[in-house]
């Protein structure tokens, strides 16, 4: 088919039955794949005799990202865009499915796409619409908040930094005073595209120091509804025991009890063994004594006797 023909038939597709296009919202990450659906559940279809056209809709500059003319592609009018990027199912055209793979999506693919099938008998019908709306996101890391760093050049204000990444699209960064949850004034974040579309956010606050800070920095993402935060909390340094709660009171009190017992059952112990060892010790040196008493007697006795013969020799 000619050019002016094709030009001719997508004008149309713009205005012929709107109002049926039903439409879905679906979300990728940069680099991945995108799945856009279209999916006819009439009657049986003869593919030489079909025509199925996605385009971007509400473009008039170079709108086809996907044409199958009589069954086959047709790649004359396909936007350079989308070259070697998007695939149909072969096998489950005829089953009514032509929903579309989008390959290696970027933000330059954020768009309203148009699925349009026509059957040719007699004239061309329409006898399909659907529409998809695609959308970027990924999630930003878990944020890493640092400080407070006490600033060279006064003595009374601090700076905290606050860093994360990997997220897609560019992040709302919010610094939050939580002690009555305002929101602080802070520099315009430093944000940084990576190669692979996603990006880095870096921000920081100077603040007033203040005794029992509580600083909230939150990251932002509006598409998947996500707010990731990290918090700072300034310890309170009181060794007043008086502000201590009850429950906290009682437990220093059961484990204080315990230490105590614990302490007078060892010693206790070591009272024991030491009385034992002192009778033991005390017993052997008893029978000692009684051996070289008993020893003494029979050794004196023994001379008594040898004195007494001796007498009478002479």
């Amino acid at each position: 088919m000619e050019p002016q023909r094709y030009s001719f038939l997508l004008l149309l597709l713009h205005t012929m039955r709107a109002d049926t296009a039903l439409e879905e919202k679906i979300v990728s990450k940069p680099g991945d794949k995108a799945m856009l659906s279209c999916i006819y559940r009439g009657r049986e279809l003869q593919l030489e005799s079909l025509r199925v056209y996605w385009q971007i809709a509400n473009q008039e500059a170079c709108s086809v990202v996907h044409a199958l003319i009589d069954g086959k592609n047709d790649e004359s009018t396909q936007c350079a865009h989308f070259k070697n990027r998007t695939h149909l199912f072969w096998d489950r055209l005829g089953e009514g499915n032509f929903s579309l793979l989008l390959l290696n999506v970027s933000h330059s693919d954020e768009h309203t796409y148009k699925c349009v099938v026509m059957q040719k008998k007699e004239y061309t019908e329409v006898i399909h619409q659907a529409k998809v709306v695609l959308s970027l996101a990924a999630s930003y890391s878990q944020p890493i908040l640092r400080g407070p760093i006490r600033n060279t050049n006064s003595t009374e204000e601090v700076t905290f930094s606050c860093r994360s990444g990997n997220g897609y699209p560019k992040p709302n960064v919010y610094w939050i005073n939580k002690t009555d949850n305002s929101r602080l004034p802070s520099s315009e974040p430093e944000i940084t595209l990576h190669d692979d579309g996603t990006y880095s956010v870096f921000s920081t606050l100077k603040v007033k120091a203040s005794p029992n800070m509580q600083i909230e920095c939150s990251i932002e993402n509006k598409i998947l509804q996500e707010n990731l935060s990290a918090n700072y909390t300034q310890q309170k340094q009181s060794s007043d025991s008086s502000t201590e709660g009850p429950e906290s009171l009682g437990k220093k009190g059961r484990g204080a009890q315990a230490v105590g017992i614990i302490s007078i059952v060892i010693l206790m112990g070591v009272l024991v063994a030491l009385t034992c060892w002192l009778r033991r010790r005390r017993s052997s040196k008893l029978v000692s004594y009684t051996a070289f008493a008993h020893v003494w007697d029979s050794s004196m006795l023994n001379m008594t006797e040898e004195n007494v013969a001796l007498k009478d020799v002479l």
